[in-house]
């Protein structure tokens, strides 16, 4: 498209019923990239944040599951081809993230065929378009009403997250029963049928529990808790569990253990996903202001699931956390989750990049003398989708859009 075209085609995709916009796009966009549906996942939008349209096969089967790990992995500006998995099958598609909102928004179309397409530079500027006029809409509505419902949504979001991982912690513990192979078929039948009522009644009992708590534990306590469950999830595998305990007893406000725990157990079962893992170690060190998971495993060092951790940078972010990863071929992975008080302060305001951890300064620091992601990659022994994964972190802590936005701002700072 030309640029008279473009704007022609955004013009056409604003203007009408917000509810329609994604037919209006599917429609201006049907020649440029031939697509069975569309979605997007605006994330400023409490009410509503998913949205798709199209064969109602794809787009009535899309969840925000399907989705939010785009959030975290997509870079605004950098559109994405591959493949994600919807309703248990994969499909093509190309995934456009705009930081034209504040959180940030993506829309994926779902295509007919994978071969590569070279409208990605048209499409991220009409997306660029539509994400700007929908956040401005989100603007003018009543501010008290838009919070409410905002925070109507995260609870959702979270609840919906929580309760999706104790369901796969619950099926993963079943799998190892029945896979054991060192367990006769009726006592394996039993164990699986206990588990699965265990695994009920955690379900009516345990995240309630946990949410409802608005009091303290001590930081022991509250890591035997943590460590009760990966033992439970691991006992019939081949895995090895290493706990690190966090050496003292100082009270940790209880929905930061409670999230703390969520967090792990979701890495660790993107950990099991991976093959040839024989070790994974937890550890906890608590300051009284800052709680940091550090999830280590002996695998390949190449997560293929990273859409799931992508979902829990994205959770994570929204309730001011942070995920670090780092991913070395042949060495394993490293996790870690970092959560704070609503007391701690998250940033020092005479220094934007207080708020990076130690593997993202690497990463900025290489970023900021011109170096493309595979070199970043090959001077810090890690993947390629690691350094992704950094850079998309790295720009929404800093609140800049572009690489070159984030390197002028390191400059500034290092001088």
């Amino acid at each position: 498209m030309e640029a008279a075209e473009v704007l022609a085609a955004a013009a056409q995709v604003i203007d009408g019923p917000t509810e329609e916009l994604l037919q209006r796009l599917s429609l201006v966009t049907a020649d440029l990239i031939p697509h069975r549906a569309v979605a997007q996942l605006a994330s400023q939008c409490a009410s509503t944040p998913v949205t798709a349209y199209g064969d109602p096969a794809v787009s009535g089967a899309i969840t925000g599951a399907d989705l939010a790990g785009l959030l975290g992995t997509v870079t605004a500006g950098q559109p994405w081809q591959g493949v994600i998995p919807i309703a248990g099958a994969q499909h093509p598609v190309l995934a456009v993230s705009s930081d034209r909102a504040p959180r940030g928004s993506v829309v994926v179309f779902i295509r007919t065929s994978d071969a590569p397409t070279t409208a990605d530079r048209t499409l991220q500027a009409l997306w660029d378009v539509v994400t700007a006029h929908m956040y401005r809409l989100t603007l003018e509505r009543e501010p008290g009403a838009l919070a409410q419902n905002r925070a109507i949504a995260e609870a959702r979001n979270d609840l919906a997250a929580e309760l999706g991982e104790a369901h796969a912690a619950t099926l993963a513990t079943i799998l190892g029963v029945l896979r054991n192979q060192r367990i006769d078929d009726a006592a394996a039948r039993t164990m699986a049928v206990e588990m699965a009522l265990n695994g009920l009644a955690e379900l009516r009992t345990d995240t309630q529990r946990d949410r409802v708590c608005s009091g303290e534990e001590p930081a022991g306590r509250a890591f035997d808790r943590l460590a009760d469950s990966l033992r439970a999830l691991l006992r019939h595998g081949p895995v090895e569990l290493e706990l690190d305990a966090p050496g003292n007893d100082q009270l940790i406000p209880a929905a930061v253990a409670h999230a703390a725990r969520v967090a792990v157990r979701s890495v660790v079962l993107a950990m099991l996903t991976q093959d040839d893992v024989r070790r994974i170690r937890v550890a906890w060190r608590w300051d009284g202001k800052e709680l940091l998971s550090t999830i280590r495993d002996d695998g390949p060092g190449r997560l293929a699931n990273v859409l799931d951790l992508g979902q829990l940078s994205e959770r994570l972010r929204l309730h001011e956390g942070d995920l670090d990863l780092d991913a070395v071929p042949g060495w394993g992975l490293t996790a870690r989750v970092t959560l704070r008080t609503s007391q701690a302060p998250l940033t020092v305001a005479s220094d934007p990049l207080a708020a990076l951890g130690a593997r993202e300064l690497e990463v900025l620091e290489r970023l900021s003398q011109g170096q493309r992601n595979r070199s970043i990659a090959d001077d810090l022994h890690i993947s390629e989708s690691t350094v992704k994964f950094h850079v998309a972190n790295i720009l929404t802590k800093l609140a800049v859009s572009t690489r070159t936005q984030a390197a002028a701002l390191y400059h500034a700072t290092a001088v």
